[in-house]
């Protein structure tokens, strides 16, 4: 049996599938599953979040669905900080 060589893969998904933008939209797409974690964790609604987030009931439902071109890293880390409780430095 005769099987093609593949290229080796990588690490990122998007970037082996050749998107321009791999780093970023997996980033992104970390920071969209650990806030859909968090609004699933807390029961939110997309009213909700929106209110609590900042975000638009739209960008909720594309976070939602992880459909992330239009919606910034740091739009994300900041809904993100919304929903996280602060973390307490050390004197």
């Amino acid at each position: 049996m005769n099987h093609k060589s593949k290229p080796p893969g990588t690490d990122n998904v998007l970037m082996d599938l050749g998107f321009d933008d791999a780093e970023a939209l997996s980033t992104r797409a970390a920071l969209a599953l650990r806030l859909n974690a968090l609004i699933d964790q807390h029961g939110l609604n997309p009213a909700q979040v929106s209110a609590l987030t900042g975000l638009t009931q739209p960008e909720v439902s594309q976070v939602h669905r992880y459909k992330l071109q239009h919606i910034s890293r740091q739009r994300l880390t900041k809904a993100l900080g919304s929903l996280e409780p602060p973390v307490e430095k050390p004197v």
